[in-house]
């Protein structure tokens, strides 16, 4: 991956979770229902701009766009309606809400009226916390990084905010074409092209 080695932010601290394939499936069909006037079924408009600014920090636009443009929060909005538990759902929500009070707790203000600077620092320290938790390596201290399904959506916020985020961006058009520069179906096979001087090196 590129995208600053998807972002100095996710400092090869904490581990990305392991995806099932059924879940692999369902990240698919939640991204075939992202955009097109997309209404929110289980995130406030004050939880959704919460998430727009995380994102945005963690993926942020460089010479391809990021997260906010390719329509991450809408596509946890999905996961958390479609697919998440009553608890997982719940336990992300809370997540949310101590976001919100780590920010009023040192600057006196909600995550969003934060500045850029502040929101970055709260943001790191919250991965330099769960890259300790998890140990050498990025393993969690006490057991394996869980595949079932069951266990997707659960351990700490952090780790599952950017677990769906980074998940979320790249099985996107825009992460997948624009910033992986990959074709979901190949383009058509040219045989005997000739070689140009680069190419031959």
């Amino acid at each position: 991956m590129q995208r600053r080695e998807v972002l100095k932010l996710l400092a090869a601290g904490a581990a990305l979770p392991v995806l099932s394939p059924s879940l692999l499936a369902h990240l698919q069909a939640a991204q075939a229902q992202v955009g097109s006037g997309y209404k929110l079924r289980t995130l406030s408009p004050q939880q959704n701009a919460l998430v727009v600014t995380m994102i945005d920090l963690i993926i942020p636009v460089t010479d391809t766009p990021g997260a906010k443009a390719a329509l991450v929060n809408e596509f946890i909005d999905v996961i958390l309606t479609e697919w998440a538990t009553d608890s997982e759902r719940q336990a992300f929500l809370d997540g949310l809400n101590g976001v919100d009070k780590k920010s009023n707790d040192l600057y006196a203000k909600d995550f969003v009226d934060a500045s850029v600077d502040q929101q970055t620092t709260l943001l790191r320290a919250m991965d330099d916390a769960a890259f300790a938790a998890h140990g050498p390596r990025g393993v969690r201290h006490g057991n394996t990084i869980p595949a079932e399904r069951d266990k997707q959506l659960t351990g700490k916020f952090w780790d599952v905010f950017k677990g769906i985020t980074v998940h979320g961006y790249y099985t996107s058009e825009i992460g997948f074409s624009q910033e992986e520069n990959l074709q979901i179906i190949p383009g058509a096979y040219h045989g005997c092209v000739p070689l140009t001087a680069e190419k031959k090196a």
